[in-house]
């Protein structure tokens, strides 16, 4: 019987070639569209999921509330947390503290790369499977000498991977001895490194890490498996205050580490999203794709039953049941679902490598995966059922002896239904177009807005090895090079700093009062290179001594410690009392999503980014002036730089890369739902043929017998308009809610999606209609 109900479904798919294309492409596209996204949901949603050990690690988070009541949750932890979270939680197997990821450079002989890496505690390798192609994971990093370095790096270094024992020089200063080779990290892997030092020397480089009141690495614990994570929360959280009464305003608690990255958003300390919005945004995408597409199959089945229906009389007549005719009507779906499949197989792989540059993703398709195999069938036959069941039901139902007789008279219920779908149709791509309008906006508007600095121009670049001590010779030599326009550094990127403190004291500050001071470290002409707006005073200068214990503040700092004349007061910053002696207009230190905040710049001689204002136009010229006194000052190093605009872009990589995958599943949807919007209007100038005939007769215009084909449909796109348009502005809006500053939902987006809608509408039926009003109506008469 199946292959009874494929062979008729052939006979059908063959003898109606424009109607079978048209579903056929439609269902294609939706199912490429959705299959590109799912393989990006399930890639999002597999980071971090294969460490043996995962269900049990857990990150240790903190919840820290300096001023209000809001609660600001971060990962930066004390350093001395990891080893007494083992020492005293008996539940806690073994923990662990990691830096963040940052450059050094390795050397071996006459080679030299900087690489990524991490300094960690020892139980690194026992908490998380990274499996050692070469070591002890239990001894990998227990020596203060010791380094375990990645198969790359080591093929990069030795040209081997048997190198432990060998000897690596980091930083042009001190040797280490590789007692340890890793794989490549996976790409499906958060927590990043292409080699790993052992924690010692970090600590005698940073004496604050020795303290429980300042946070500046991540600390993960593993559970023992019978371990209940509630009741250890109940132990750490006053962990801190615990070993510091001084420090009362922070709690701590354990995060799972395999929800974490696609859940690092908390608001008031409770978990509120992150990435996992976009995945269910996304998964809803993929979804609303197959809709339009198991839509334009439904309607332009139920549209031709009528020439079915004779079909159908006949079977039933010869015995036929109505379970056999839906499954010879359901067979057919899936048939063309199937053949769909095939196309959209060809498709996603053909995409693939795009795709994954614009998402910066490894994604493969697993074809030796029999769960692909398994997902990819399930897909075509929940398409093929959802697509065929309405068309199954409705021919089904007809009753022979009225079709035989041709008494038939379709009700108006199956036309109203047919008119709603293609209204439903066209509101989800309304949503996406409307969607992709509002986002595409925003991204404009933090690419464009006016920082209070200017970051065109500007070059960063890392003052390491021999730069840090010979910085003010290079400083000179850099500027006057020709194409320099000013030079200065700073401890952080100035558009991102993470510094912030509480240990800021001022004349009149109240009692109790904790607000949390961003702060930065800077050299001389910092104001001048970034362009920075001086409301009064000056910036620092070497012809004041005293400068060394001076601040500037912005005007949000100033606000915060209610001066309206800041310049000249006293500030005692870390304990270093000294003076206001300049007032910045307020920049954005930080992310947009987030509100300016109160500011203090210091001067520091011991910054770590150089930053580098070169003429406009002569950029390039700069960059080789920068280059030589580069190595000519660092030859250990190799010369990198980056922009500070690519930095800056980097902070919104996530909304650039929504807008753009919005924008082209947006066209994707529009494209699907015109393709049934086109088959539509080529059914109905067939069933009108000889209306049409008649009125050209009597002496109807073309422009009038289009407009009769066309008003209808776009009556259905005017109702699809008025539905989607509260949606869309909804669900921007709680979008648009994760920005302090964003953009406002206006009227004419609306307007300008109804009338692309509208125009796109037009044009596809158009084709239609005037082929159909320019017919000769002699011959659509006498073929009637």
């Amino acid at each position: 019987m199946l292959r009874n109900y494929f062979k008729i479904a052939w006979r059908n798919i063959i003898r109606n070639k424009t109607f079978s294309f048209i579903n056929v492409l439609g269902l294609a596209l939706g199912m490429t569209g959705s299959l590109l996204i799912l393989l990006w949901v399930q890639n999002e949603r597999s980071i971090d999921q294969f460490h043996a050990n995962g269900p049990r690690i857990y990150q240790v988070l903190e919840n820290q509330q300096w001023t209000g009541n809001d609660i600001s949750t971060t990962p930066a932890t004390p350093g001395p947390l990891a080893a007494a979270l083992t020492a005293e939680i008996p539940e806690i197997e073994k923990s662990v503290k990691i830096t963040w990821e940052e450059e050094h450079l390795l050397t071996v002989g006459e080679k030299a790369y900087k690489e990524k890496g991490r300094y960690a505690s020892r139980d690194l390798f026992q908490i998380f499977s990274f499996p050692l192609v070469q070591g002890n994971p239990k001894t990998a990093i227990a020596g203060p000498s010791s380094i375990v370095i990645s198969e790359k790096v080591a093929m990069k270094l030795f040209g081997r991977t048997n190198v432990v024992g060998q000897t690596i020089r980091v930083d042009n200063k001190d040797d280490y001895q590789i007692t340890g080779v890793v794989q490549d990290i996976p790409a499906t892997s958060s927590l990043k490194f292409d080699f790993v030092l052992p924690e010692e020397p970090y600590e005698k480089q940073n004496e604050w890490l020795t303290k429980w009141d300042n946070n500046g690495i991540r600390t993960f614990a593993l559970l023992h498996a019978n371990a209940d994570r509630d009741a250890v929360n109940k132990k750490i959280l006053n962990f801190v205050k615990k070993h510091d009464k001084n420090v009362t305003t922070i709690t701590t608690f354990l995060f799972p580490y395999e929800a974490a990255y696609l859940q690092s958003k908390f608001t008031n300390g409770k978990p509120d999203g992150g990435r996992i919005e976009y995945v269910h945004l996304f998964t809803v995408v993929a979804v609303f794709l197959l809709i339009i597409a198991c839509i334009n199959f439904m309607n332009l089945a139920t549209a031709r039953s009528a020439k079915r229906a004779k079909e159908v009389g006949i079977r039933k007549v010869v015995g036929a049941e109505r379970s056999y005719l839906i499954g010879q009507f359901v067979g057919e779906a899936m048939l063309m679902a199937l053949m769909s499949l095939l196309i959209a197989i060809v498709l996603t792989q053909l995409l693939l490598s795009p795709f994954n540059t614009l998402t910066e993703k490894h994604i493969s398709i697993q074809y030796s995966s029999p769960f692909y195999w398994l997902t990819l069938l399930s897909l075509a036959l929940i398409t093929g059922i959802v697509a065929g069941s309405y068309p199954a039901l409705f021919l089904s139902s007809l009753q022979p002896i009225k079709v035989l007789k041709g008494t038939l008279r379709f009700k108006a219920g199956a036309v109203f239904l047919r008119q709603g779908l293609v209204v439903f149709q066209f509101a989800l791509s309304l949503l996406l177009i409307i969607g992709t309008l509002i986002a595409g906006r925003q991204v404009d508007y933090i690419r464009t807005k006016n920082l209070g600095l200017d970051r065109e121009n500007v070059i960063y670049m890392s003052l390491e090895g021999d730069l840090s001590k010979r910085f003010d010779s290079f400083r000179e030599e850099l500027l006057r090079a020709p194409g320099i326009q000013n030079v200065s550094s700073a401890g952080n990127d100035p558009m991102a700093i993470g510094s912030s403190t509480i240990g800021v004291e001022w004349k009149g500050k109240p009692e109790g009062d904790k607000t949390l001071f961003t702060n930065m470290g800077v050299s001389y002409d910092f104001v001048k290179t970034m362009k920075i707006k001086l409301l009064g005073g000056r910036e620092f200068s070497k012809g004041f001594v005293t400068d060394s214990t001076n601040y500037l503040v912005n005007e949000e700092a100033a606000r915060r410690m209610g001066m309206k004349d800041p310049v000249g007061q006293d500030l005692k910053f870390w304990g270093r009392s000294g003076k206001i002696i300049g007032l910045m207009k307020n920049f954005h230190v930080n992310s947009l999503r987030v509100a300016i905040e109160p500011l203090i710049l210091r001067l520091d001689s011991t910054n770590y980014t150089l930053l580098v204002r070169t003429y406009p136009g002569q950029t390039e010229q700069a960059l080789k002036s920068m280059e030589r006194l580069a190595k000519q000052f660092n030859p250990a190093y190799p010369f990198a730089y980056r922009f500070a605009d690519e930095s800056f872009r980097e902070q919104y990589k996530s909304e650039t890369l929504v807008g753009k995958l919005a924008n082209y599943f947006a066209i994707i949807a529009i494209f699907i739902a015109c393709l049934g919007l086109f088959g539509l209007a080529m059914f109905t100038a067939e069933q009108r043929t000889k209306e049409i005939g008649v009125r050209k007769v009597l002496g109807a215009s073309v422009p009038s017998i289009v407009l009769l084909l066309s008003r209808d449909f776009l009556k259905l796109v005017l109702i699809s308009i008025f539905i989607a348009s509260p949606i869309a502005w909804y669900v921007m809006n709680q979008w648009l809610d994760n920005y302090v500053y964003r953009i406002g939902v206006e009227w004419w987006v609306f307007l300008l999606a109804g009338i692309l809608a509208i125009a796109i509408a037009q044009l596809t039926v158009s084709y239609q209609s005037i082929r159909a009003a320019l017919m000769n109506p002699v011959k659509s008469l006498r073929s009637e």
